[in-house]
């Protein structure tokens, strides 16, 4: 992404990205989706910012701002494109797993170096053949003079041709069994990426995430220590739900706004008459304000969270993560729905004030970003062992 100016001033966080949506994002947006090109302008002006840096912790000199504040901006990012929020959510998840598990000298370098340098992470956990299961992997790292060498069929990695580095799951070694992973950093020049699909979506089309055929090798101390069953509880999952509700919020206050503008407009023409669809609108507005209480309880819960791993490893909060995924994905469809029936043809056509189409096609994408079915699946397993109900 080239050099930037420097981490955002902590306290300016989400109005530096609110300024960043609304005179970049904004303008691009459209054109984004339309021909599913990736949103350089928006992640150029977030970069040249100090926003891909946000999660570096103090001690390595970054901003180390919490999540609930990451978790407001990428919202504010997500109320004019969804896309440039995905894009800078799954960077922040990567980011958040180096900060919090990348303790190596070569991993800690690299995540010091985010902020003057404000390089693009992106992530490949989806494999060919494993059926969606992100905790299971077919490759596997080949180890030898302190070196690894990594091939890996990945149907999906978003923004992987934009990306300066690609974090990777895969086995430990020839002989692990699938459910024993790493994490492991790739980066040019000894990252090769052969694209083997193409990214033709209805929602989310500046994501960029055709399939790859991913070749990888580098130094031993690029493998992140921890195992990723690990990393995953304690951060990689909690923080991808997180942000991935708030790019969901995001979409959901775009679709209010405009179903609020559409009846404040009809109200003008009629005075003292109130439209008939205000009723719908506050009965939306109800329904907006569950999901952004749901991404901002998570944001909190994770925050309070953060240094307790007995806490992340927890059942309970595991049930709470995959359920606020599951909730935030289903309550964003609710709302852009609302909003489209609010305001009727002027919502349903391309283009215009008040157009939702964009909107309500991004919704839809949110439920299959790791099946819901899936998760339900597992807190059905989690929910056997768990007692009691938080």
């Amino acid at each position: 992404m080239g050099d930037g100016s420097g981490p955002a001033p902590t306290a300016e966080l989400v109005a530096t990205v609110t300024n960043v949506a609304d005179a970049v994002a904004a303008a691009h947006a459209a054109d984004v989706d339309r021909r599913a090109r990736f949103p350089t302008e928006a992640l150029a002006a977030l970069a040249a910012e100090g926003v891909l840096a946000a999660l570096v912790p103090a001690a390595l000199g970054g901003p180390d701002r919490p999540l609930s504040e990451v978790a407001e901006s990428v919202a504010a990012l997500g109320r004019q494109c969804a896309s440039s929020a995905m894009v800078l959510a799954m960077h922040h998840i990567q980011v958040a797993c180096l900060a919090r598990h990348g303790n190596t000298p070569a991993l800690r370098e690299l995540t010091a170096g985010l902020v003057d340098r404000p390089l693009l992470l992106a992530s490949a956990t989806t494999e060919v053949g494993i059926g969606g299961d992100v905790r299971s992997s077919r490759c596997a790292l080949e180890r030898g003079g302190g070196r690894f060498h990594l091939v890996k069929e990945a149907p999906v990695i978003s923004y992987g041709a934009q990306a300066d580095a690609v974090l990777v799951t895969a086995r430990r070694d020839a002989a692990s069994p699938p459910n024993d992973q790493v994490l492991v950093v790739c980066r040019p020049p000894d990252l090769e990426l052969e694209q083997v699909s193409e990214w033709d979506t209805l929602g989310f089309r500046g994501t960029c995430s055709p399939g790859f055929v991913l070749r990888a090798s580098g130094d031993d101390d690029l493998v992140l220590p921890e195992p990723y069953g690990e990393i995953s509880a304690r951060t990689m999952l909690p923080v991808a739900h997180v942000l991935w509700g708030a790019v969901w919020w995001g979409i959901a206050s775009a679709a209010a706004q405009r179903a609020r503008a559409f009846v404040q407009a009809a109200a003008r023409k009629s005075p003292g008459t109130p439209p008939e669809a205000a009723r719908r609108v506050a009965e939306l507005l109800a329904v907006h304000g569950q999901l952004a209480d749901a991404v901002r309880g998570g944001a909190r819960r994770f925050d309070d969270a953060r240094d307790d791993p007995g806490v992340l490893s927890s059942v309970g909060f595991a049930l709470a993560m995959n359920s606020l995924k599951v909730s935030a994905s289903t309550l964003v469809v609710d709302v852009v729905h609302r909003a489209v029936q609010v305001c009727g043809m002027a919502g349903y056509r391309d283009g215009g004030p008040y157009g939702l189409g964009r909107h309500l096609r991004d919704a839809y994408g949110a439920a299959l970003m790791v099946n819901n079915d899936r998760i339900l699946g597992n807190n059905a397993q989690l929910l056997l062992v768990h007692r009691g109900v938080e």
